[in-house]
């Protein structure tokens, strides 16, 4: 295992005009024998090092002399690269013997660093943006059409139903706001009970408690991470109105008995598809089963408008009802009329201009993802002590978010590995926290829910981006594994 001190880019600057001594103080602080001089606005001034300090102060320098970016006394003409190059380019330059290489971006703004024990840091998800998306928003701008009406919401909306392959989707504001406007127009609020399962993100459940509704927490299945089927049943009574099944990490709950209980209650269902877009369940695209289903195109979703949701209704009443309570509550009639005590979930022209842009490469971005999982899978299958993503012969996830299960271990061994990821540039993630651990919820939950502890404690999250190279995954699992063999002897 290669040892790393916490380093970060900041004790890496150090802004010009500095002293000498506040100079080897950085130095010091960072442990690499180097800091980057950078003006104002970050940009590169050059590199100082523990060596040129060394020749300055036996030229004599003084301690609490000024170094000024007219100074000669370090490298005005330092080795860099650009923050997004290819691996091997920064390979390339570390193996000439430079201890820290300057990653910059197109300002010439230091942003990143690499060394030979940390790359340089790959997030754990960003988004794809392209220069269709950025086309069309400009479009937007020049057009005057910012704000929630313009050809763009219209155009988004039908892009994304004919993708499903029906439905009638309403572009919202964000993904919560989805849920919680899937709720209201379906009738649920007030003392009515939603069954959700406690493994998930604080969305689903905050969408049902400013619905007015009771959340009541199942616990979930270990094969698929999803509501537990046995669990849904015990939990339906008289006040249950609604079941909110979610395809958590892009796998797909079993929704076909889902619907079977569903049906035999009178319950209605609300899909959380946050992260599942492009999920199939059973050759079919998940989107379409429940009464309504919602998605988010957050920036780390699959596609992506920055912020943004859509919510998804099988009837069309249904759907015209949540069109108005999306705008104000306002009459399609009548200006300024409200029909109902609506709210203003509307998204912007701008947001469905890139929401046009990214439908456009749906595909495109599928296929890559899954490319990505796929040699996940293949790196770390080896290794017994992990669980890899769920897989079974009725579905097929939407490869948003790579997520292992560590097994065996105790205390908080994901939480320490996390961090030791994260000093070489690792942005790894922990998973979802169980919603009855955390105060807001503890009212509704009834028990210990042992599956989603389990999954919650012991899972972690790998960079997931869409734009990362089989260099790049390779590169990942290693520090990876070499980091988690510090914790055990079985890897």
């Amino acid at each position: 295992m290669i040892v790393t001190n916490r380093i970060t880019l900041e004790s890496l600057l150090v802004k010009l005009p500095a002293t000498f001594h506040e100079a080897l103080e950085a130095i010091n602080t960072n442990t690499l024998g180097i800091v980057f001089f950078v003006g104002n606005d970050r940009q590169l001034i050059g590199v100082f090092t523990d060596g040129d300090a060394r020749r300055a102060l036996l030229a004599g320098a003084a301690l609490s002399d000024l170094i000024t970016a007219d100074s000669f006394y370090f490298n005005k003409s330092p080795h860099y690269l650009p923050f997004d190059c290819d691996i091997s380019e920064i390979w390339s330059l570390l193996e000439q013997n430079l201890r820290c290489i300057p990653l910059l971006d197109a300002s010439h703004r230091v942003v990143d660093f690499s060394t030979r024990a940390r790359i340089r840091r790959f997030p754990v998800l960003e988004p794809d943006i392209g220069q269709q998306e950025i086309c069309n928003v400009l479009e937007c701008v020049t057009s005057g059409w910012i704000s929630s009406q313009g050809r763009f919401i219209g155009e988004f909306e039908r892009a994304f139903s004919d993708y499903l392959g029906g439905g009638h989707a309403i572009a919202v504001a964000n993904g919560t706001v989805a849920l919680q406007l899937g709720l209201t127009a379906l009738g649920i609020g007030h003392g009515d009970e939603v069954i959700v399962p406690n493994f998930t993100f604080g969305a689903s459940i905050n969408a049902i408690i400013h619905s007015g509704a009771i959340p009541v927490l199942a616990d979930v299945d270990l094969d698929t991470w999803t509501i537990d089927l046995d669990e849904l049943r015990k939990l339906i009574t008289p006040q249950t109105k609604a079941i909110m099944p979610v395809h958590i990490y892009g796998q797909p709950a079993r929704i076909d008995e889902i619907k079977e209980i569903a049906s035999e209650k009178g319950i209605i269902i609300i899909e959380d598809c946050a992260e599942a877009l492009g999920a199939t369940y059973k050759n079919r695209r998940v989107g379409l089963d429940g009464d309504c289903t919602c998605f988010s195109f957050f920036a780390n979703k699959t596609i992506t408008t920055g912020e943004g949701g859509m919510v998804v209704f099988k009837d069309a009443g249904m759907a015209q009802r949540a069109r108005i309570l999306r705008d104000h509550g306002m009459s399609p009639q009548k200006r300024y009329w409200h029909d109902y005590a609506g709210f203003n979930f509307r998204m912007t022209n701008m947001q469905a201009a890139i929401g046009v842009a990214q439908m456009g490469r749906i595909e495109e971005l599928l296929n890559r993802k899954k490319l990505i999982f796929q040699a996940y899978d293949s790196l770390l299958s080896e290794h017994q002590v992990l669980s890899l993503p769920p897989k079974n012969n009725w579905s097929e996830n939407s490869y948003w978010l790579y997520t292992v299960i560590l097994n065996g271990y105790e205390g908080d061994v994901r939480d320490k590995l996390i961090t030791q990821l994260g000093y070489r540039g690792i942005d790894a993630r922990p998973g979802f926290y169980p919603m009855h651990q955390m105060a807001p919820y503890h009212q509704y939950g009834h028990g210990a829910y042992p599956v989603s502890s389990y999954l919650s404690a012991n899972s972690i999250s790998l960079p997931s981006s869409p734009g990362l190279s089989d260099e790049e995954i390779h590169h990942i699992v290693g520090i990876f594994i070499d980091e988690l063999s510090s914790f055990t002897s079985e890897i």
